[in-house]
């Protein structure tokens, strides 16, 4: 029995669509994991959420001019997560590691942001030729915070440090402490506030990130729906003021050069904390970018 079967549990289907695994091109999977909140817990029930209200989003994309009716993918329901976060970080890397082998691209719903790191642990086989594109409120650079070293507050460093990237940008950035701030300089950890994307708009921003991924053969991105004003997304674990705008991230999102994605994860729905609006912006930024990619590389 493989790791799919033993790791994972059967849910509602994403936007209606469910191929097999054998013609699927992408595999989406929940990680109902939330054990690290400092603040507000609630991101384990974000994998429901979402896939409840992908049920009531169409299926043309404006943007891309695709209909995501037709993608090729399989929802594979939900990790059976642990109280113990190695545990579950280890279980998540085993069955990225079986996607990866079958040549299915990942799309993971969380669940709290520290599942990157499993995600991550499981894709990356280049490191030297991969870079990690993360649109976040936070930098999440701290080396412990509240007697923690793997937690949503630690997870970045931990991925510069143990699966060692060529090269981590971080997008939206508005809450951050001087120990990050400093590690970031020492690390060349790239960074691009919300405050620059106001100033500069979305074009610039967009062109600058692609001159950086030019150089590069994989990117993974990861979402935080943070990443958004609590104004767009009230219902996260971690809301912070001066947010970018929906239109701001799925702009920069669909524009930027997607023939060499290896994967991308939304994470940090909390769905108890509004009445729907952000497990509905997820699944909207999840059905745009997917339509961006398969209009990319077909």
């Amino acid at each position: 029995m493989s790791n799919l079967e033993l790791l994972i549990s059967q849910s509602n289907v994403f936007n209606g669509i469910q191929q097999s695994f054998d013609t699927a091109k992408y595999a989406l999977l929940g990680v109902p994991f939330d054990v690290t909140s400092t603040y507000r817990a609630g991101a384990r029930f974000g994998p429901t959420a979402i896939r409840q209200a992908s049920l009531n989003i169409e299926t043309y994309s404006f943007r891309s001019n695709f209909d995501s009716e037709f993608l090729r993918l399989i929802d594979l329901g939900d990790l059976h997560v642990s109280s113990n976060p190695e545990k579950t970080i280890n279980m998540l890397e085993l069955v990225v590691k079986e996607l990866f082998v079958g040549k299915k691209m990942p799309i993971v719903i969380g669940g709290e942001h520290t599942i990157t790191l499993g995600i991550l642990k499981g894709l990356i086989s280049k490191p030297q030729k991969t870079a990690i594109v993360v649109f976040d409120a936070h930098l999440d650079l701290r080396k412990e915070f509240l007697g923690l070293t793997l937690s949503h507050t630690t997870f970045m460093r931990l991925i510069n440090e143990n699966i060692q990237p060529a090269k981590i940008i971080e997008v939206g950035t508005r809450a951050v402490c001087s120990e990050e701030l400093d590690y970031s300089k020492k690390n060349g950890i790239d960074f691009i506030t919300s405050h620059q994307i106001r100033q500069k708009g979305t074009s610039v921003i967009k062109n600058e990130i692609n001159n950086i991924l030019s150089s590069y053969e994989n990117v993974y991105l990861s979402i935080d729906m943070d990443v958004l004003d609590p104004a767009y997304a009230p219902g996260v674990q971690n809301p912070e003021p001066e947010g970018i705008k929906t239109n701001e991230l799925l702009d920069i999102l669909c524009s930027l050069s997607l023939n060499n994605i290896i994967g991308f994860d939304v994470v940090e729905v909390a769905p108890i904390y509004d009445t729907g609006i952000t497990a509905i912006t997820a699944a909207k930024i999840i059905l745009e970018l997917l339509s961006a990619i398969e209009k990319t590389v077909n």
